[in-house]
């Protein structure tokens, strides 16, 4: 799985409180109401634990926490919390427009968090608007929307080197051997038909290696598995090619 849309709607912001203080000696007192908390925002955050993006396939919408509603005696409501949201190192996010067209986000690297949804600010309690000439303001305001995006988001794996052949030629034998990475070997044309990383380790130094799924001329244009499979090898460092080729 190294597509997949994923919906964002941010947390909306808590409305402001509208109140007047109130004590036994003081039976009209100020304005006391306090603001509302802020929304929680949505980030995307790489984790290299993850090698698909089969966990957002299932879980394709993400809702984040609202902001509390403000209350009385200045009492400010409490903030949302972020929701965080992992995917594999190698992530290109998009953002899809109505229309269907993408604007490019990010190419997610690293652990570094990339917000996707800014939650909606809280509402101003009507403490606010106080002023020598309106000293009861009875305005509170709304607290605004969360954001809400449409994500597009395509894995593309980071390796080191590259293993280019055609199909049944022996990349799941060789990266096997060379490797812990547990690709399926069989002697059939296509066993392999979804990118295998496997580490290979020398002393304390290594290096990632990734078999791409068996090519066939004109594999660019759709023919055998497709070009679907072509963006994981515009990663590699290096690439091992076994076989006979012509260019």
């Amino acid at each position: 799985i190294d597509t997949v849309r994923l919906n964002i709607k941010s947390g909306n912001g808590g409305n402001g409180c509208a109140s007047f203080l109130r004590e036994k000696y003081r039976p009209k007192g100020g304005p006391n109401g306090g603001d509302g908390g802020d929304g929680g925002n949505a980030y995307l955050v790489g984790d290299a634990s993850y090698n698909t993006l089969l966990h957002i396939k299932f879980n394709s919408t993400v809702y984040c926490d609202p902001g509390g509603h403000g209350k009385g005696k200045n009492r400010r409501g409490s903030n949302g919390d972020d929701t965080l949201v992992p995917v594999p190192i190698g992530t290109v996010v998009w953002r899809m427009d109505k229309d269907g067209t993408r604007e490019l986000l990010a190419d997610i690297r690293d652990d570094t968090p990339l917000l996707v949804g800014r939650g909606g600010k809280g509402g101003w309690g009507n403490a606010r608007f106080a002023t020598p000439t309106n000293q009861v303001p009875v305005l509170a305001e709304r607290g605004e929307r969360g954001e809400a995006a449409v994500l597009f988001l395509e894995l593309k794996l980071l390796a080191d080197v590259g293993l280019l052949a055609r199909p049944n030629a022996g990349k799941s034998t060789l990266i096997s051997r060379c490797s812990a990475a547990k690709a399926r070997v069989a002697d059939y044309p296509f066993t392999t038909v979804e990118p295998v990383l496997g580490v290979v380790r020398s002393g304390k130094s290594g290096f990632v290696m990734m078999e791409i799924p068996g090519l066939l001329e004109g594999a660019h244009k759709g023919v055998g598995l497709g070009h679907q499979f072509l963006r994981h090898a515009e990663r590699a460092r290096l690439y091992v090619a076994s076989g006979r080729w012509t260019c």
